[in-house]
């Protein structure tokens, strides 16, 4: 069982930069592999990016590619998502979630079991 608690959501202009953490409880974070997920009103959830659990690699959503930069800390438990040049197009409720070990990222939620409760990302014009 892995418990997941996101911050450093809130409110930032646009072009700005936010940095949000997932910190995870139990003892085998390092055998998960860590994604986020993103929700804006009336949108589906949609994959932002993930990394494997060594951290030797990642993947991107093309919207976000070159902009948000996904990384751990597995010796924190903690997974963070550096958002950088944001834009409007980028509010929504993030999302972080654990899956099962994979040399591969699967960027569809169902290959995820353990969610955390989401926080909140507002860029403004």
């Amino acid at each position: 069982q892995v418990q997941l608690v996101e911050s450093g959501g809130g409110l930032v202009q646009g072009g700005g930069s936010l940095r949000l953490s997932c910190a995870a409880s139990g003892r085998t974070f390092s055998s998960y592999n860590m994604v986020w997920f993103r929700q804006a009103p009336g949108k589906e959830r949609e994959f932002v990016a993930g990394i494997t659990w060594s951290g030797a690699r990642t993947n991107y959503a093309d919207s976000v590619e070159g902009r948000f930069t996904i990384s751990r800390d597995n010796a924190k438990n903690t997974v963070y998502l550096q958002m950088n040049s944001l834009k409007p197009e980028d509010t929504a409720v993030y999302y972080c979630a654990a899956g099962e070990r994979k040399y591969t990222i699967p960027t569809t939620g169902g290959h995820y079991s353990y969610w955390g409760q989401g926080t909140q990302v507002t860029v403004s014009s």
